[in-house]
């Protein structure tokens, strides 16, 4: 599964008159493809925080202490405001809690609809026309380079169709000519293979620092760079962020590049040359579309019927005040899709609405991302709201994940202490027995306390819990957790009896 984001080791705080406040400590997850990861936790454990460091809207006062956002080829925490105007809305989308406060409330929703989508084309064409340039330029020069002095031969072998002139190839890419799929798989199998050496040469530098504890940081620096192959079109986030030689920066590039390597003897080159073709067709496409008033009313009017909303051509001249709670909240979720985002991030987008309205912005949700293959971040901090939607949950508690795993690892065998806390509260139909407030409150996390931070709160708190911080415990391969309670020496203490009974009638519902 292709990974769509990945953060690693996220660290922020908050300047206040009273001191630093330490809200997302060493936080790392990934993001897939298609998949929607739901991140829970009570209010101020820093899972909006982390949501709002992905589109660089973090408040002045904030300070990004370390870690790295990688998407597309970027390390997110060290982009430009100029960056952030091509990610935002065209990549990464969010909706907020209160639709109200999202919303002009003296500007009628068409107008709010379309003036994304006008400005944003207008980027996208220039962005798309750049993308195109700069990916022929790489492709022919490939090509020439390929065919030129018998360099194919030297690096793969014979040319299997007749070689072209530069002035030919010049024109074969100007026009798209038939040709291009032939010589563009050239230019990969050659591409991949000269890179490919390239690589190898990055793993004799990292082997050698592994071995020998010292490196010339410039000197790998510059030959990851020239080992990234211009003619990827998904790009490697790890090589092109690559910059600094710390020792755990060195050992995840040596284990990617292995990874790469290992891979690339499987590579369907013929594939790759027709997803190079169908990219250079796209943005050549894009650098001409132009977003008219007409256009953009049109596909707002599409997308307000795709959210839900009825008499679409109606309610395009209407306030926000002439909505509902739940039809704002659609509305939302209309102007957040309107670019055609790759992620869409979810902060809290039904804490403001009833129950029934709920379900109903959960099951569209669903529904969007299915149809348009979103990838989901989902933040709620309750548990029963992700349920259904979950594929993995991350559980936060002050502004750490405590607990990490599948939506059936979390609910049928969830192993940290504030995750059993949190299903206990949980409201359902099934359980007569009264529920359990989670007793006090989050810590201030101007003083972070020594050990595990919900020590203080946890009835099954061992005493190295208030003396040193639990690393996180793998249980699973797609589970883990940071508790005491998990280490080979701890006593056996098993979880709630409440959450037990949970668990097999959910298992039971699933298999009915």
């Amino acid at each position: 599964m292709e990974k769509k984001l990945e953060i690693k080791g996220l660290r922020i705080s908050f300047k206040t008159p009273n001191g630093k406040l330490q809200a997302v400590r060493d936080v790392s997850f990934d993001l897939y493809s298609g998949e929607t990861l739901c991140i829970v936790g009570e209010s101020g454990s820093g899972k909006s925080v982390t949501a709002k460091s992905l589109l660089g809207i973090l408040p002045k006062n904030s300070i990004v202490e370390g870690g790295e956002i990688f998407y597309d080829g970027k390390d997110l925490l060290r982009c430009s405001e100029d960056d952030f105007y091509s990610i935002r809305g065209d990549k990464i989308s969010m909706i907020f809690q209160d639709p109200m406060s999202s919303l002009n409330p003296i500007m009628r929703i068409g107008k709010q609809l379309t003036e994304a989508m006008i400005l944003k084309g207008k980027a996208r064409r220039r962005s798309a026309r750049k993308s195109c340039k700069h990916t022929l330029k790489c492709l022919k020069k490939t090509m020439i380079e390929a065919i030129a002095n018998g360099g194919f031969e030297k690096v793969i072998g014979p040319l299997p169709v007749p070689a072209k002139s530069t002035s030919e190839i010049t024109e074969m890419c100007k026009n798209f000519g038939e040709d291009l799929f032939s010589y563009a798989e050239i230019a990969i199998r050659y591409s991949s293979a000269v890179y490919g050496e390239r690589k190898r040469r990055v793993l004799e530098l990292t082997e050698k620092y592994l071995k020998e504890n010292t490196v010339n940081t410039k000197k790998l620096a510059a030959a990851v760079k020239a080992s990234i192959d211009p003619l990827e079109i998904k790009k490697d986030s790890i090589a092109y962020t690559f910059g600094r030689g710390d020792a755990s920066l060195i050992k995840r590039l040596d284990s990617h590049y292995k990874k790469r390597l290992s891979a690339e003897k499987a590579t369907d080159h013929g594939k790759k040359a027709a997803e190079l073709i169908a990219f250079l067709q796209k943005n050549a496409e894009d650098s001409q579309k132009k977003v008219t008033k007409a256009e953009a009313k049109a596909r707002a009017l599409k997308l307000m019927e795709e959210v839900g909303i009825g008499d679409a051509k109606k309610r395009f001249y209407q306030y926000p005040f002439e909505f509902s709670g739940g039809m704002r909240q659609r509305i939302v979720i209309a102007i957040a899709l309107a670019a055609d985002p790759d992620i869409l991030v979810c902060d809290e987008p039904t804490t403001a609405l009833d129950v029934t309205i709920q379900a109903q912005i959960l099951e569209l949700i669903n529904k969007i991302k299915e149809e348009r293959r979103l990838s989901v971040i989902f933040i709620t901090h309750d548990l029963g709201v992700v349920a259904n939607m979950a594929d993995r949950i991350a559980v936060m508690y002050a502004g750490k994940i405590v607990e990490y795993g599948t939506s059936a690892d979390i609910f049928y065998s969830p192993a940290h202490p504030y995750t059993w806390a949190l299903l206990s509260s949980m409201p359902d139909l099934d359980t007569d027995e009264r529920l359990e407030a989670i007793p006090g409150t989050p810590p201030n996390m101007i003083y972070p306390p020594v050990g595990d931070a919900f020590a203080q709160r946890n009835k099954y708190a061992l005493k190295i819990d208030y003396e040193q911080e639990p690393p996180m415990f793998k249980i699973s391969d797609t589970h883990s957790a940071a508790t005491w309670l998990l280490h080979p020496k701890a006593p056996k203490v098993e979880p709630p009896a409440i959450i037990k009974e949970r668990a097999l009638k959910m298992k039971k519902r699933a298999f009915e």
